[in-house]
C-alpha cells in the first residue's frame, strides 16, 4: 500500500495556493457586484469542472453516492456561513487584516480536534491556542476607541470553518473528496439562488461600497472583461475545496491545520502588490503571534506523534 501521509500536508498547501487566489479576485470584484451573485457564479463553474474532471477521476459519478447526505449539508451550510461572514469583512478590510484574523483558525480546530475528536493535546499547545488568541486580540484592539467591528466578522468564519474542518475529519473515513467537494459547491448554488431570489432585485441597494452594499446590491450580469475572474475564481474555488477536504480527510486535523498558515505570507504579498495595502504594526505584531503559536502546534504534534508512533487512518480514495 502507498504511503499517503504526505499527501495530506501537500493538499494543505496546494488548497492555500488556491484560496488565497479566490480571495483576491473576490475582494477585486467586491466593489462592481452582490457577494452572492459572485459566489453563484463561482459555484456554478467550480460544480461543472469537479463533474467533468475530478469525479471521472474516481472513476464515475457513483462516487456521488452517500449515506451520511445530511453531514454533508451541515458541512456545506458552515462552509457558506464561513464564507460569507470572511468575505463581508474582506470586502472593508486590508487583505493581510483580514487573513490574519481568520487564521486563528487552525488553532481552534486544535482545541476542536481535543473536544470532539478526542485527539490528544498537551498543555503546551493549550498555551500556543491561548498565544495566538493573543495575537488576534492585539490586531482587533476591542478596546480602542474606534473599534473597527468589521474585525469579527473573519474571527466569526474562523470559527464556522474551524467546525467544518472537524466535521471533514469525522465523515473523511467513509467519504471521498470528490464526494465532500461537489456537495458543498451544491450547498453554495442552492443558498446563493435562495438570496438571489431574496435580494437581487437590488430594493435594498444603497448604492454605496459598505460591506453591507456587498450583501445587498442589486443583481446584473456580468461585465464580459469580467468573465476570465469567474472562470479563474471557479476553477480556484473547485481545486481549493478538493485539496482541503483530501487534506482533511487523510491527515489528522492537528497537522494540517498549521500549514495553511502559508496563507499569511502570500496574503501581504498580494495584499501590497494587487491592492497597495502596507499591513499595520499591529497588523505584523498579531501576525507573528499567530503563526508562531501555529508553527509551535505543528512541530509538537510532530514531535508527539513521533514518540507515541501514531499510525494515521488510511481510508479509501
Amino acid at each position: 500500500m502507498i504511503n499517503r501521509i504526505p499527501l495530506g500536508p501537500l493538499s494543505a498547501l496546494l488548497a492555500t495556493f488556491f484560496f488565497s487566489i479566490n480571495d483576491v479576485i473576490i475582494k477585486f470584484l467586491s466593489g462592481n457586484y452582490a457577494l452572492h451573485e459572485i459566489v453563484l457564479f463561482r459555484s456554478v463553474i467550480a460544480l461543472t469542472f469537479l463533474l467533468l474532471v475530478i469525479v471521472p477521476l474516481y472513476g464515475s459519478f457513483k462516487v456521488l453516492r452517500t449515506q451520511r447526505l445530511g453531514m454533508h449539508m451541515l458541512r456545506g451550510f458552515c462552509v457558506v456561513f464561513a464564507n460569507t461572514t470572511f468575505f463581508l469583512g474582506l470586502s472593508v478590510l486590508p487583505l493581510a487584516d483580514a487573513v490574519a484574523v481568520f487564521f486563528i483558525s487552525p488553532l481552534i480546530i486544535t482545541a476542536f480536534s481535543a473536544l470532539f475528536l478526542k485527539e490528544h493535546i498537551g498543555p503546551r499547545r493549550i498555551l500556543a491556542v491561548a498565544v495566538g488568541m493573543l495575537g488576534v486580540l492585539i490586531m482587533i484592539q476591542p478596546g480602542a476607541r474606534v473599534f473597527n467591528f468589521a474585525l469579527l466578522l473573519p474571527l466569526i468564519a474562523a470559527v464556522a470553518y474551524a467546525a467544518l474542518h472537524v466535521m471533514t475529519r469525522k465523515i473523511g473515513t467513509t467519504e471521498s473528496a470528490a464526494t465532500m467537494a461537489v456537495y458543498i459547491q451544491i450547498v453554495f448554488i442552492f443558498v446563493s439562488s435562495c438570496i438571489g431570489l431574496t435580494l437581487g432585485h437590488g430594493a435594498y441597494d444603497s448604492g454605496g461600497h459598505s460591506m453591507f452594499d456587498f450583501l445587498l446590491r442589486g443583481w446584473f450580469w456580468p461585465a464580459i472583461s469580467d468573465w476570465w475572474l469567474l472562470a479563474m475564481l471557479g476553477l480556484a474555488s473547485a481545486c481549493g475545496g478538493f485539496f482541503i477536504s483530501q487534506a482533511y480527510r487523510i491527515s489528522e486535523a492537528s497537522l494540517i491545520a498549521p500549514l495553511e498558515y502559508s496563507a499569511m505570507p502570500i496574503a501581504v504579498t498580494l495584499g501590497i502588490l494587487v491592492f497597495d495595502e502596507w499591513p499595520r504594526s499591529t497588523t505584523w505584531l498579531g501576525m507573528v503571534l499567530i503563526i508562531g503559536a501555529g508553527l509551535f502546534v505543528f512541530w509538537r504534534e510532530n514531535l508527539v506523534g513521533g514518540e507515541r508512533g501514531v499510525d494515521r487512518p488510511r481510508t479509501r480514495r
